[in-house]
């Protein structure tokens, strides 16, 4: 894979960032840093803002003062938005070459971004495919995505422009992933991945896992966006969780059992607890949170450390050996000291 750039960070190094999308409009800064700083506390590794007035450039420089993330400016159709937000110091420009009109403005946007080693990620979306390939393909298939992408990839390198990001998105995840399979058959240009309008939380993170998560099995993808109809720090989380899904995460990771009729604490609470105390755990480990005392220790044998509920009492175990048993009101607090201890 090629190796891009964008700010601090280096797609192509083997690491899968994650990012999101801010939610405010552009023309409230206050609002859009607070956000942002929010964004990145979760844990969010690259910010992308909507700059649909080129007097809205101005957010691109409060950003870059409020965060240490890169900042990327999602442009359409105006190519003098792209020019000023480079102007005001941006990481990335988001692009579609095709709707920002002639290749006279292209040139200018890929001319300006060289002379400040600032990538473009060209975004195709079949929803806004070009006429000519939807009047070939009939549709928006998988080879009329790539074509697209293919095509401006082209125009760019022909204005001697090589620092390219790209994606084609796809609310059909079938059809997602198969575009970006033949994409990253054809080329080896880092590539953003994403179902987009994935729809709500529930179904969108059940969307984007099953799209995302697949490719990044494939070996396929330098970054990606979980995008949910919702708060976008829940995009963070879910982008965060499908990696750590895939192997690819970093910090603790939960496994817990289902729960049946052997179950004798509240077991859904405490795993919801636990899950949420391990959001902040940095450790590179797994943490089990088991129903029974007669199979979670050797069921969950391969965790770091875990518990298991019984009749108002628990285990903690390590590597499936138990330790000791504690009341049950006492198993958090006592798993807590475990993790604090590794």
């Amino acid at each position: 894979m090629k190796k891009v750039k964008v700010g601090n960070l280096t797609f192509g190094n083997g690491k899968i960032y994650v990012q999101s999308m801010l939610n405010i409009p552009a023309d409230d800064i206050e609002n859009s840093v607070k956000q942002a700083v929010e964004l990145e506390k979760a844990g969010c590794e690259i910010i992308r803002a909507a700059v649909p007035k080129i007097e809205n450039a101005r957010l691109i420089s409060a950003l870059k003062n409020a965060v240490s993330v890169p900042i990327v400016a999602d442009i359409h159709f105006d190519y003098k938005i792209a020019l000023a937000c480079i102007d005001a110091g941006v990481d990335k420009i988001r692009i579609n070459p095709g709707n920002i009109g002639s290749d006279d403005n292209v040139k200018a946007v890929a001319d300006a971004c060289r002379a400040k080693n600032i990538p473009i990620r060209i975004g195709v979306n079949s929803g806004s495919l070009e006429k000519e390939l939807l009047k070939k393909y009939g549709s928006p298939t998988a080879e009329a995505l790539v074509e697209s992408a293919l095509h401006h990839i082209e125009l760019l390198n022909k204005f001697d422009f090589d620092d390219i990001v790209v994606s084609i998105k796809s609310s059909d995840v079938k059809l997602m992933i198969n575009a970006y399979r033949l994409l990253a058959q054809k080329t080896d240009y880092p590539l953003h991945l994403g179902v987009t309008e994935a729809g709500t939380q529930r179904m969108g993170i059940i969307k984007s896992a099953i799209g995302i998560g697949s490719l990044l099995c494939d070996g396929i993808g330098a970054t990606i966006r979980v995008s949910l109809t919702a708060d976008p720090i829940k995009e963070v989380y879910a982008g965060k969780d499908i990696l750590k899904a895939c192997g690819f995460g970093e910090g603790a990771e939960i496994v817990s059992c289902p729960t049946c009729g052997r179950t004798k604490i509240d077991l859904i609470s405490l795993a919801d607890k636990v899950e949420e105390m391990l959001r902040t755990v940095e450790k590179p480990i797994k943490v089990a949170v088991m129903g029974c005392e007669v199979n979670g220790p050797g069921e969950a044998r391969e965790a770091d450390v875990g518990i298991a509920g019984g009749n108002g009492e628990g285990l903690i175990f390590r590597k499936g050996e138990i330790i000791r048993k504690v009341p049950e009101d006492k198993l958090l607090e006592e798993l807590k000291k475990e993790i604090e201890k590794l």
